[in-house]
């Protein structure tokens, strides 16, 4: 296993579970490896033709106390080690999964050689299709008030337009006409009043 180091397809994997954890770190040990190697055979799974991996195809070598080793994913039938492309990407797609069993992080459980970057999307919180909904309905509710808005004010446009005509008729009224540069009272049809210029002498006389 000592040669396992300068293997092609190794990856050395480093963690810093005293930094993550503080007072509640726990130590490394056989049972942590255990639960190491079936986190990476459990990825391995993910990984098409690969789902007959098991636990006693990962091997770890040169673990130290700090806490840091290597390990390689075998292939027992043909007595050799997996392309390390395709570890990589059963590691990248399962990274979340992998730092959750350690309580840790890409930053405290870190894999020299394989970027996180392929971490499967998390699903937010709230539906696609409620968003949009909200949206649409937001956009609805405005339209709707614009439109209420707009026939309020011209109901009360209509019911404004009659008096200001009134208004304007009585203004008329009042209005003293000039004619020949001389003022002259407007008629007034409804008092009934007589142009005294054609009232003749005798009827001026003659008494009521």
């Amino acid at each position: 296993m000592g040669d396992i180091i300068d293997a092609e397809n190794a990856f050395k994997v480093r963690l810093s579970i005293r930094t993550a954890l503080g007072d509640k770190a726990y130590a490394w040990d056989t049972n942590e490896e255990y639960l190491f190697k079936a986190m990476v055979a459990f990825s391995m799974r993910k990984v098409p033709n690969r789902e007959t991996t098991e636990i006693s195809h990962v091997l770890l070598c040169n673990v130290t106390q700090r806490v840091s080793f290597w390990f390689v994913v075998t292939d027992p039938s043909r007595n050799h080690t997996l392309p390390a492309v395709e570890v990589q990407s059963a590691i990248r797609m399962n990274r979340n999964r992998i730092n959750n069993a350690f309580f840790l992080n890409d930053q405290t459980l870190e894999f020299l050689r394989i970027p996180s970057t392929l971490a499967p999307p998390t699903d937010p919180s709230v539906p696609i299709w409620i968003i949009i909904f909200g949206v649409i309905f937001c956009i609805v509710l405005v339209a709707t008030m614009l439109l209420i808005l707009s026939g309020i004010q011209q109901h009360r446009r209509k019911h404004k337009g009659p008096s200001e005509m009134e208004d304007t008729e009585d203004k008329c009224e009042n209005v003293i006409t000039i004619e020949n540069g001389i003022p002259c009272d407007p008629l007034d049809m409804k008092g009934g009043h007589i142009n005294d210029a054609f009232v003749t002498e005798d009827e001026r006389l003659t008494p009521l």
